[in-house]
């Protein structure tokens, strides 16, 4: 079978695949965690570090074998790909999600693939390295959290839970936001919101906090890329929740002409609630 006809089958011998692809990665990221990670910044002053190149070539070659012939956009080499090469189907890839929080010497950084097909995630994968927890959906199979040692392979997964969203209260909303990019634009948007908590973390982990049921929605109003967020989409989305721009418009994935980027959007943990609570 080719590529192209795995991917869209999404079994689970492609599921798993994709599972070693990024539990390597995240496995070369711990060890360039040990070196010194040579940190620079970008032109668009965000930080890039050896880590982030070492998880993005285990996982491009991963791609190269595991799906032959599908365009990959991938973070760290996003403007290397001619926009007449990407078709309908494609993998977005952010090698090293949370860079700052690596470098401050936290744990909350994640590798994330996502499998885009006609504009929407279809199937995504977020490991977060330092916890030793991957979490992985797909339209077909549902979303699943997994504790897998970094570098072991899908076949020797220690731990499997299937996950779902919660029923949003009416009050004592928990709210997942970002640690490094909380703006005004977003805390106004919360302030309407009944929040009881909130719980703060880098990377597309808040995505699966939300996956788990452990809160209830996630608001991001500043600009962002698709590359941060399709992985975290695809999970969140196999759990039962919901992710749209602000408007309640869906999110569209595969503009290179809008440079890949994401102006907002708010991730809700049910899809219910923006009904619910009058948003």
């Amino acid at each position: 079978m080719t590529g192209l006809g795995r991917m869209q089958a999404v079994d689970s011998m492609l599921v798993d695949e994709l599972t070693s692809i990024v539990s390597a990665a995240a496995a070369a990221i711990l060890e360039a965690r040990t070196h010194p990670l040579e940190a620079r910044s970008k032109p668009d002053l965000s930080p890039v570090t050896a880590a982030d190149h070492a998880a993005e070539a285990v996982i491009l070659q991963g791609l190269a074998r595991v799906l032959p012939g599908i365009a990959v956009v991938s973070e760290e080499s996003a403007t290397d790909l001619p926009p007449e090469t990407l078709r309908d189907v494609f993998v977005l890839v952010d090698p090293l999600d949370g860079t700052r929080e690596l470098l401050a010497g936290r744990d909350e950084f994640t590798v994330n693939v996502a499998i885009v097909s006609g504009g929407d995630p279809r199937l995504g994968i977020v490991a977060a390295p330092a916890q030793g927890l991957i979490w992985r959906g797909s339209e077909a199979g549902g979303a699943e959290r997994l504790r897998l040692t970094p570098g072991a392979p899908a076949c020797a997964i220690e731990d499997r839970t299937a996950i779902r969203t919660r029923p949003c209260p009416r009050s004592g909303i928990v709210a997942a936001v970002s640690r490094s990019h909380l703006d005004s634009a977003t805390q106004t948007l919360l302030s309407r919101l009944p929040i009881g908590r909130r719980l703060t973390c880098g990377s597309a982990i808040k995505f699966c906090r939300l996956a788990e049921g452990a809160a209830d929605v996630y608001p991001r109003l500043s600009t962002t890329c698709e590359w941060d967020v399709a992985a975290g989409h695809a999970v969140l989305a196999a759990a039962g929740g919901l992710v749209t721009a602000p408007d309640g418009a869906p999110l569209r994935y595969g503009r290179p002409s809008a440079g890949f980027r994401v102006a907002s959007f708010v991730a809700w943990g049910d899809p219910g609630a923006p009904a619910m609570l009058g948003f």
